[in-house]
């Protein structure tokens, strides 16, 4: 079949591509920027690459008529408060261009949206759906609560919760039910429905075998990581406290947060269970999926991550649109140190700069810009990187974003994601035994100006010790 993926890299889609590839299936992967999704050489004769914008129906014209499926992978949680708005728009666009084809089903991953009061984000996705089901093509929904995996958000939201604090004093919220579910029978599902003439126009709630509190979530989790954990649930925590503490504790975003807790006042619960009567088959237990999440981990097998995600990020998604580094009106520091190492060793020290390696030297001063970014609502150094050695353009690294990694012409290109007044690359280049080190800096006006003079001693010296660290070994 040859099938539409759209989000093909997001969380969902990089991990469903290679599979929909393993099932013999050709892929147009629907992306915001080509340079955002590196598709295996393997697997690359089987993918095609769509760049379109779903807000741009023009865009969408890209999208070939003889497809036979299409999912819709699309849904976050963005910064915008008229996400919801901006998802209605996106989703009426895709079914609109959808219906103008050949392809027989639309396949929608959306929350666990059975409940009468729901939140924003769970109302949003439930509008969603009705707007996809308005269209010609047959539709078929699953919906899903917690999803626990490697690099899911809520694995690595839980994970910062209980490793990091002893005793939680938590909302009455944390009282309510949830249903978790490995990504591993997630996209087992979304594999299973695809084509199946009795899933047309269906909707499917799934989850794991394990229903509890999200307090019991939190303190089997504690127990699978041997540690002893006490939860105290107020009721006097609203829901903008409950944020704040939910921002400061974990490497989530403020608006993220919000939307979090904000579904926390809803029971997630599956209510029916057909999708087990057309597909029976053994799911994994709530522990089973984070002892598999840390197997991964620990194996650096992280194939995609909810940080890299740009839903919560200012950022334009077309990375092109960072990717040349301006030369009039900005203030820089260049820093060059000729190295004897090979090109290959020099290469792998900057490759794994950031996450638990650190940035080599003062880190400490390091960890107080990021501190003193999460104050101001960025993103600070919580987010770390997805695997410990390599990157792709797109990935999340600390408070910066990878904009380009070539191999080849031994470069990187960062683009800070940081609070500052103005805007920031961090550049590294081997050329001719000699590592270039560029730091750009616009800045938004004499604020900005002011910011730069004020820190550029610290910068010096901060730059050079860099440098010459990841040069020298």
């Amino acid at each position: 079949m040859k099938i539409l993926l759209t989000g093909a890299n997001g969380y969902i889609g990089t991990r469903l591509l290679p599979l929909l590839i393993e099932q013999g299936h050709e892929v147009y992967a629907l992306v915001r920027s080509r340079s955002r999704i590196a598709v295996p050489k393997l697997l690359e004769r089987h993918v095609h690459l769509i760049e379109a914008d779903l807000l741009s129906p023009a865009s969408l014209l890209k999208i070939p008529e003889e497809i036979d499926a299409a999912y819709y992978l699309v849904h976050s949680m963005s910064y915008s408060e008229k996400f919801v708005e901006l998802e209605a728009q996106s989703a009426y666009n895709f079914t609109s261009r959808i219906e103008k084809t050949k392809a027989k089903q639309i396949l929608y991953l959306s929350g666990l949206a059975n409940e009468e009061h729901l939140s924003r984000h769970l109302r949003s996705r439930k509008r969603v759906d009705e707007i996809l089901r308005e269209g010609k093509t047959a539709v078929t929904t699953l919906m899903a609560g917690i999803i626990i995996g490697s690099g899911s958000g809520s694995f690595e939201i839980i994970r910062d919760l209980v490793e990091k604090l002893p005793i939680m004093v938590a909302p009455k919220w944390l009282n309510h039910l949830t249903q978790p579910i490995a990504i591993r029978d997630v996209l087992a599902y979304l594999t299973l429905v695809l084509g199946n003439r009795l899933c047309y126009n269906q909707a499917f709630e799934i989850g794991g075998p394990d229903v509890m509190s999200y307090k019991e979530l939190l303190l089997r989790f504690a127990a699978i990581r041997g540690l002893k954990r006490i939860i105290l649930t107020v009721p006097v925590l609203t829901p903008r406290l409950s944020s704040y503490w939910l921002f400061f504790i974990t490497s989530t975003s403020f608006s993220l947060a919000k939307f979090l807790v904000e579904s926390l006042m809803n029971n997630a619960v599956c209510k029916e269970n057909r999708i087990q009567q057309l597909f029976p088959r053994p799911l994994l237990s709530y522990e089973a999926a984070v002892r598999l999440a840390f197997t991964r981990i620990e194996e650096d097998w992280v194939p995609s991550s909810w940080k890299d995600a740009f839903s919560g990020s200012s950022l334009n998604p077309d990375l092109a649109f960072y990717m040349e580094v301006p030369h009039f009106g900005v203030l820089k520091d260049l820093q060059e140190v000729s190295f004897s190492d090979s090109p290959e060793e020099v290469r792998a020290r900057i490759w794994s700069l950031g996450g638990k390696r650190g940035w080599l030297v003062m880190n400490w001063a390091w960890s107080l810009r990021g501190l003193i970014d999460r104050f101001f609502g960025g993103t600070g150094l919580r987010r770390g990187r997805r695997d410990p050695i390599r990157l792709k353009a797109g990935d999340a690294l600390d408070f910066w974003r990878v904009l380009l990694v070539d191999e080849e012409q031994s470069r990187l290109l960062l683009y800070a994601e940081m609070k500052l007044p103005g805007e920031a690359w961090l550049e590294f280049k081997l050329e001719d035994g000699v590592l270039k080190q560029t730091a750009t800096f616009r800045p938004n006006g004499l604020l900005g100006r002011c910011y730069w003079y004020s820190l550029y001693p610290f910068h010096l010296l901060i730059f050079r010790l860099l440098a010459k660290r990841l040069a020298k070994g």
